[in-house]
């Protein structure tokens, strides 16, 4: 799917489920990796996530289009487009629009470096970065911590 076939599904859907006309711009964003899609509140133009314009993520799309128009729609209605915002929650279910993006396998995995451990309750600590044992304790009986594994 391209630009001009996602402007169109927008506008399309806005029409069927919001009763109004999306007169914007909508871009593709390849980059994105833990959202599904962006609404930008100085020009009013959405970004999808390029990554769910396959065809076997068509349905979390339109969830994600419905997500986006409703924030469009509110703002520009003067209500709250917030997540937040009991306007926004209620239109939402109204439309059938999706609360979160599915996680589709795009987002990063953090690599554990570190891995520390009590010495009273054995309670593990798994790091990215190296801590300072002789100033963090362990935070459930306040025991000396103790490195178990390092990235060496």
């Amino acid at each position: 799917m391209n630009e001009k076939e996602l402007q169109k599904l927008v506008e399309q859907i806005s029409l069927n489920y919001f009763k109004r006309p999306f007169l914007h711009k909508v871009k593709i964003n390849k980059r994105m990796r833990t959202t599904g899609g962006r609404y930008f509140l100085d020009d009013h133009r959405i970004e999808i996530n390029g990554h769910f314009l396959a065809p076997q993520y068509h349905e979390a799309l339109i969830g994600i289009i419905k997500h986006e128009l409703t924030h469009y729609h509110l703002h520009l209605m003067g209500k709250g487009y917030q997540h937040r915002n009991r306007d926004f929650k209620q239109l939402l279910v109204k439309v059938g629009g999706s609360r979160y993006a599915p996680d589709i396998g795009l987002r990063r995995k953090t690599k554990i470096n570190y891995v520390y451990q009590c010495k009273n309750c054995g309670l593990l600590y798994p790091r990215v970065r190296r801590i300072n044992t002789r100033r963090y304790f362990c935070g459930k009986c306040g025991g000396k911590l103790y490195i178990i594994k390092s990235k060496n």
